[in-house]
């Protein structure tokens, strides 16, 4: 009774259901028939679209903007389609690529979308006063290194160009998957205008103005993020009129509020409810292009000695992980997930206990008492949570190390990520595009998303050679030597599992973006009457 009690005045507080008017509206004033209620694993750091890196904010984002290309998905696949752009080429090199601009599209505000919203885009994402994670993005083009480095400040030596309805990009060398990276968020356009009058207020309720199908009408910080149909939107109105974003951290807390009709989709779904949540016929589940793994700050002892890292890559069985999770996660210890080019089952450090205590012994840690303290950090959630108690288990019972675990939310842990990671941290990557490069590129030296402060002069080569070739062969034997020297050499991250993602979704929406790269794209999704 007193658990009922309790979970009664959770629900009062968060739909705002008392007297208080503090407390946020249930539905904020909307037709809930005209509504799609998700779930958001966190408060989105930033709407900042240039800044963001993070998927709780890619939530919104892309349903805010848009960008020169776009995705077409079905569950299996995926297909480059047309965006702000309508038509692209590229030169027989693949150097030179020219994309077409949209005519008559505007923004939320009414003014005219231009070629130079483009190019203002793209330099704030380069210009290293942005401190932009995905500033390595479009290292690609031309100058756009050194731009980004400061080594030059001319922003129009930079490899891109606007000629009337025409935005050219020249890059250092071929690409062929070039068009993938400009579907990403940190490569939309931006309104100078609107930043220089608002600040950082600019990407904030009420003064967000976006391109795309829907506008922000209401950001209420750790509780909703609400969005209303884009009546001018160029493509036509969405099919569906409002969205609201809960900002709910707690799966068990968002189940509860799916079963009781508050929540049209969830998705994140409690580990611990999976076999029986397998039976309903809401339950959904996605293949995605994505790896959960643990990094080592390669800077922190002992993680400075890529033999005690190995000894620990070596000391934790992955099926007991993916287990644990019961949702068919699937176990890797490649950098690549199954069905890109790259994945290979051979490569990595395999589950061997005898070899890790080996590597304990040559490191000079037989006496265990004589290891400095290790922590692994993660993100406030229940996911992460009973894979680091179980990480943690499995390296005390296998190795007798005693492991320290801290949680941060969200916001406060990508921070710690950027200025002081702990020597082991949890983290997953999606990938940005389908090609191995959005993973291999991730760990280059110069990324802005590589915390682990490992370098290696071999491996960005390794990286930057296979992205410019067109055989795949060729491509395959370059990522297999990166993998080698990433994790067998250096054993700088622990891949733990390639994804499979499960969700709910209510028989009452239709055409719910379900897609192996986790995008949520919500401009055909509809909602029925049960009647």
């Amino acid at each position: 009774m007193r658990f009922r009690i309790l979970m009664v005045s959770v629900l009062v507080v968060f739909f705002g259901l008392s007297c208080t008017k503090k407390k946020p509206k249930r539905n904020y004033g909307l037709n809930i028939e005209e509504t799609l209620r998700i779930n958001l694993d966190s408060e989105p750091p930033t709407l900042d679209w240039i800044k963001a890196s993070d998927l709780s904010s890619s939530k919104i984002i892309e349903n805010l903007m848009d960008g020169l290309m776009e995705y077409e998905f079905t569950p299996t696949t995926t297909r480059l389609a047309p965006g702000l752009a309508t038509h692209w080429s590229s030169s027989k090199n693949l150097k030179v690529w020219t994309f077409t601009l949209r005519e008559n599209v505007k923004w939320h505000d009414g003014v005219a979308l231009t070629g130079q919203h483009v190019l203002d885009g793209v330099e704030r994402l380069l210009n290293p006063k942005t401190g932009a994670k995905y500033s390595y993005f479009l290292y690609d083009l031309v100058n756009a290194k050194p731009y980004n480095q400061g080594l030059i400040t001319d922003f129009k030596k930079v490899g891109i160009k606007w000629e009337r309805d025409k935005i050219i990009f020249h890059l250092n060398s071929p690409s062929s998957y070039f068009p993938h990276l400009l579907t990403h968020h940190s490569t939309y356009p931006v309104r100078k205008d609107l930043i220089e009058k608002y600040g950082s207020r600019w990407s904030t309720s009420p003064y967000l103005v976006g391109l795309g199908e829907f506008k922000l009408k209401e950001w209420k910080h750790d509780e909703a993020v609400v969005l209303t149909r884009n009546e001018g939107y160029w493509g036509g109105p969405a099919s569906i009129r409002n969205i609201i974003g809960y900002v709910l951290s707690e799966a068990s807390t968002a189940l509860n509020l799916f079963d009781s009709q508050k929540i049209d989709v969830l998705t994140t779904v409690p580990e611990s409810e999976i076999l029986s949540l397998k039976q309903r016929p809401e339950y959904k589940s996605q293949v995605v292009l994505g790896i959960y793994y643990y990094g080592f700050n390669t800077s922190k002892p002992p993680m400075d000695n890529p033999l005690v890292r190995k000894a620990i890559a070596h000391a934790i069985d992955r099926h007991e992980v993916t287990n644990l999770m019961g949702d068919g996660k699937i176990p890797i210890t490649g950098w690549s997930p199954p069905g890109l080019l790259a994945y290979d089952s051979s490569l990595g450090l395999k589950f061997d206990i005898e070899k890790a205590k080996q590597l304990l012994k040559q490191a000079g840690y037989e006496d265990r008492s004589q290891l400095p303290r290790i922590k692994i950090g993660f993100n406030t959630m229940g996911r992460n949570k009973r894979i680091a108690e179980n990480i943690q288990q499995q390296l005390n019972q296998n190795l007798n190390i005693k492991v320290e675990l801290f949680n941060e939310e969200w916001k406060v842990y990508l921070k710690t990520l950027q200025t002081d990671a702990p020597q082991i941290y949890r983290h997953a990557w999606i990938g940005d595009y389908p090609d191995p490069n959005t993973f291999f590129s991730l760990l280059t030296s110069y990324s802005s998303n590589n915390h682990t402060r490992w370098k290696n002069n071999e491996y960005d080569q390794l990286v930057e050679q296979a992205s410019s070739l067109f055989s795949k062969t060729q491509r395959q034997q370059l990522y297999r030597r990166a993998q080698k020297i990433l994790l067998e050499d250096h054993a700088v991250v622990i891949p733990l599992y390639a994804y499979t993602e499960p969700y709910l979704v209510s028989n009452r929406i239709k055409n719910f973006p379900l897609n192996m790269m986790k995008r949520y794209r919500f401009y055909k999704v509809k909602k029925v009457s049960e009647k």
